[in-house]
């Protein structure tokens, strides 16, 4: 179908910050602040030729025109989906997260947090230099301003004998900074390759369903000995659980049987259903509570989960949700309140895309489906870290099926024993003064 001449390369895009950034993070977490806005994004390590300190090391890709090169692109970047684009030139996405796609010919893509992307990029343009360019999607509310602006960029070198321009082409086709328009386009045309050598299995018979509720919300604490005497930061939640991280890890736990660090209670529902959408919702649903509860599942389990956005303190935006240990089929998303009734009319139960990190829109919701399959304790989380951080997690525990090869291996004899609380790992950051 298509012939490749060259693996051109990976682009990571990251993000980058002036300060000590997990100095930052951790006095943001104690006082319950927003955390720090990136001052620039990256594409292999350089922000590129529109910022002084890195035009001399923006990052350059020599190619032959005619070839066909394969690209793997990786948003490594801590909280933003990214618009990304060639100048002049289309690429046709074959896969995603590791899997193959029916193959998407586009302008530019759009990838979350945690994502990989590969496309084909044929070198059919004149001679010359051309910008390859990422920016931010921003979903924040549109009054909102304080994000990262700046237009991360890699150079695309054409072989031969021309006069180099000036400057390198610009992609006119980078969509901006909130073009909704451009993402949902993108990601409607997600589908599963579904060929005879690549067979596609979506679960039918559901045996698990989940319906989970994605807020940023507000944590309560008392201060001091009086009812009003309460003190607030920010948070967030599935279901109205924000993840507390235990003092011994979970897999730690469950393997040994310990008891005491997190609990089996986390909810198929939310506590309630409201207009999950609306603006100015209530105060009553601004406030989470803090537990270490996991979702148990049985070996072979088959599992549907609604995402259901919120705009909780009006601050509805896309969460990329993550399940490590596992792929699953996105049979449908959309905008607005989830409708029991008609949405499900609209699954795709034939082709959906196979990935194992997808976006919640914005004020909208997302369906999954998976087998559990994979036994052991698997983290659950949206991949914008920040979100990740005030608790937006929880953790799957799929029971072993009855078999060594349907269980969890047992941990090597040489495996290094950690001396310090799970808490205290977390601080221990190498480049930073925090100990």
């Amino acid at each position: 179908m298509f012939t490749i001449k060259e693996i051109m390369a990976s682009l990571f895009t990251g993000s980058w910050y002036k300060g000590d950034v997990n100095k930052e993070v951790f006095e943001d977490l104690q006082t319950g602040g927003v955390l720090p806005v990136s001052d620039a994004h990256l594409i292999n390590g350089q922000p590129g030729d529109f910022c002084d300190c890195s035009n001399e090391g923006t990052y350059r890709r020599v190619i032959d025109y005619g070839k066909t090169y394969l690209l793997r692109i990786v948003n490594a970047a801590m909280n933003i989906d990214l618009f990304f684009a060639i100048a002049q030139h289309n690429v046709t996405v074959v896969g995603m997260d590791g899997n193959y796609l029916q193959p998407i010919t586009t302008p530019h893509v759009v990838i979350s947090p945690g994502q990989t992307m590969d496309v084909l990029l044929t070198a059919n343009q004149p001679l010359g230099h051309y910008y390859m360019a990422t920016r931010q999607f921003d979903t924040d509310d549109p009054g909102y301003t304080k994000y990262d602006t700046t237009n991360a960029t890699a150079i695309l070198e054409y072989k031969g004998n021309y006069s180099p321009p000036a400057f390198p082409t610009f992609p006119s086709n980078l969509p901006s900074f909130q073009d909704f328009l451009a993402a949902t386009n993108f990601l409607n045309h997600l589908r599963s390759l579904a060929s005879p050598e690549h067979t596609v299995d979506v679960p039918r018979n559901i045996t698990t369903r989940m319906f989970i509720v994605v807020s940023i919300n507000e944590i309560v604490a008392a201060k001091g000995s009086s009812e009003a005497d309460t003190d607030s930061k920010l948070g967030s939640s599935l279901n109205n659980i924000s993840f507390l991280n235990p003092t011994v890890d979970v897999l730690r736990a469950y393997y040994w049987n310990l008891s005491g660090f997190y609990t089996t209670d986390f909810p198929d529902q939310p506590p309630s259903y409201f207009d999950f959408t609306a603006n100015d919702l209530p105060l009553n649903t601004t406030q989470t509570v803090q537990g270490t509860k996991v979702k148990m599942l049985d070996y072979n389990e088959t599992v549907e989960i609604i995402f259901q956005g919120t705009n909780v303190l009006d601050s509805s935006e896309t969460h990329p949700m993550h399940l490590h240990g596992y792929n699953f089929y996105v049979v449908g998303f959309g905008y607005g309140n989830f409708d029991p009734e008609t949405d499900p009319e609209g699954y795709n139960l034939v082709d959906p895309p196979q990935l194992n990190t997808f976006a919640v829109p914005k004020s909208g919701w997302a369906t999954i489906r998976f087998v559990a399959s994979n036994p052991g304790v698997w983290y659950w989380h949206c991949h914008f870290d920040r979100h990740q951080s005030w608790g937006m997690n929880t953790v799957f525990i799929v029971k072993n099926g009855g078999t060594p090869e349907t269980s969890v291996r047992e941990p090597p004899p040489n495996l290094p024993q950690c001396k310090l609380p799970f808490l205290n790992r977390l601080l221990q950051f190498n480049d930073s003064d925090i100990r």
